[in-house]
């Protein structure tokens, strides 16, 4: 494509975020305006999607994990055919707008995840990246690649600060997600200055050290760049990517350019009309969107519409071939439940003594599961304790990179992407933001475990998962002040009225074993909260 040309196209990106800012008066153009030609790079040549259905089941997903930059991505859903309008944009940060200030999963079709919260999209995503590899364990055949999709985020240096984005790195390189690529916009800017005032580390070891490949782009306005280091980690099957874009922060704004006065503040009418004129915009009117550019964005219609009528043949041609499999697959993603999913829950008989309740829920857990195929998860290195093993289920594990046989993991059953047991290991803010990102992909019913008084580590997660209205199901076990040999450390006190706050949490504390058995009935059967 002609160099000029496309610049007209990248800074129709970054020029709507300025406008939709500037009319706000309140948003963060800084993002946009540097990591538009990732932008770009992304949603007209790598990504695999269709405006026109954005709930096709193998679509790419994509995640903003920097969701502060939401104009960024308020614009490409504009202008590649969602049905997200000019007014929309107008209409940035107004009450009942589907353009929110940060991306809200649900207000505009495209919107896979609602970030914001640094660092959880980031984790998320892994979510996503891990229920593609499980579906196309479970459900590929020679000949029938029917799940085959990657999930892409641009995350920022706020983003790789947060812990939980540390705790989701470090299980994605364990295991070896590589349909996993993310662009990290490295502009070395926060909102309080420098990077260079807190955040020295040497990024590129550090993810090298969690098992990911590390590619660079030195120039964040090199599209070609950008697009040769995507197929590069394209080419690297058994790592997650993390691609280093060097961006200017505020790219083309004369005065504000790379300093932290442009991450969270509109640039204003005379510098927004001094960037037009630096990178030879016209100053009127504002929203503007050439022609050419519109048509050349609007070829992500068609091109999609290709690549959905493409699937769906071949997922005929499988249907046809392994009907079992594809009537279990499509129920899956209709998220609805089999015939006589719960025929195997049991009723318990009272007696004097009595169980656990953590007890009965691993028996119930187990009845489910065995018919309730799509349900996965696991807990944050307290198995044995909480008692969600699902036996003979098998471990989700990276089968290239563990030294464990292939069958028999340590539940029992396949030791591969395939299980459906999964170990967080002592990550509760990792395991609840991953399953936020497998229920958001769909097709598959989450849980994660923990103590109940370890629910504070994971808080931040699970307030997104009751905003966003997903089926992620929280197991809390040892929720009694009587863990009295443990000490105050292990007492959940303020744990369950704090629960009890949050808007949209389901929250159940069964008393007894047939109480758990319907506390379980109910999480399943759930599928918006």
């Amino acid at each position: 494509m002609d160099k000029a040309k496309r610049e007209q196209h990248i800074n129709t990106i970054r020029f709507l975020a300025v406008d939709a800012i500037n009319k706000a008066n309140s948003g963060h153009p800084g993002m946009p305006m540097g990591c538009a030609p990732m932008a770009y790079a992304l949603w007209t040549e790598a990504m695999r999607y269709n405006p026109r259905n954005g709930d096709w089941f193998d679509r790419d997903r994509f995640v903003l994990s920097a969701g502060h930059g939401s104009m960024l991505l308020y614009a490409m859903l504009h202008l590649t055919g969602y049905p997200v309008s000019i007014d929309d944009l107008k209409n940035f940060r107004q009450w009942g707008s589907p353009t929110a200030g940060h991306p809200e999963k649900g207000d505009a079709p495209g919107i896979e995840t609602t970030t914001g919260p640094l660092g959880q999209g980031f984790a998320t995503g892994v979510g996503m990246a891990l229920a593609e590899a499980h579906l196309a364990a479970r459900f590929n055949r020679p000949g029938h690649e029917i799940i085959n999709h990657y999930t892409y985020a641009i995350t920022s240096d706020g983003d790789l600060m947060e812990g939980v984005a540390s705790e989701a790195a470090s299980l994605a390189g364990e295991w070896g997600l590589g349909k996993l690529i993310y662009l990290y916009d490295d502009n070395g800017i926060t909102l309080a200055g420098e990077t260079d005032l807190v955040f020295r580390e040497d990024r590129t070891k550090r993810f090298e050290a969690y098992g990911w490949q590390v590619l660079s782009v030195e120039d964040g306005n090199d599209v070609d760049a950008i697009l040769a280091a995507i197929e590069e980690a394209k080419a690297e099957t058994n790592k997650p990517t993390l691609i280093r874009v060097k961006t200017v922060i505020g790219y083309g704004s004369p005065k504000l350019q790379g300093t932290s006065g442009v991450h969270g503040s509109p640039l204003g009418a005379e510098e927004a009309k001094a960037a037009k004129e630096h990178l030879g915009w016209p100053a009127e009117p504002m929203f503007h969107v050439p022609e050419d550019s519109r048509d050349a964005f609007l070829q992500a219609i068609p091109r999609g519409r290709a690549f959905e009528i493409d699937w769906q043949e071949r997922f005929n041609a499988y249907e046809k071939a392994y009907p079992e499999l594809a009537a279990e697959l499509k129920l899956m993603i209709d998220g609805d439940l089999p015939e006589g999913w719960d025929k195997d829950i049991p009723t318990f008989k009272a007696d004097a003594k009595g169980e656990a309740t953590r007890k009965s829920s691993g028996i119930v857990l187990n009845a489910i599961a065995k018919n309730v195929t799509n349900v996965i998860g696991g807990s944050a290195d307290l198995n044995p304790s909480t008692n969600t093993a699902m036996k003979g289920l098998g471990d989700f594990v990276n089968p290239e990179n563990s030294a464990k046989p292939p069958v028999e993991g340590a539940v029992g059953g396949e030791w591969g992407y395939a299980g459906r047991n999964v170990a967080f290991g002592v990550r509760e803010h990792a395991m609840a933001a991953i399953g936020n990102g497998i229920a958001a992909h769909g097709g598959l019913i989450p849980f994660g475990a923990t103590f109940f008084v370890f629910s504070d580590y994971l808080r931040p997660a699970l307030r997104l998962a009751a905003i966003m209205g997903l089926q992620n199901i929280f197991v809390f076990t040892h929720d009694s002040i009587a863990l009295g040999e443990d000490g105050t450390t292990h007492q959940p006190i303020e744990q369950l009225v704090s629960l009890r706050a949050m808007p949209d949490v389901t929250i159940i504390r069964p008393c007894d074993a047939n109480e758990t058995a319907e506390a379980w009935r109910v999480a399943i059967e759930t599928r918006n909260r």
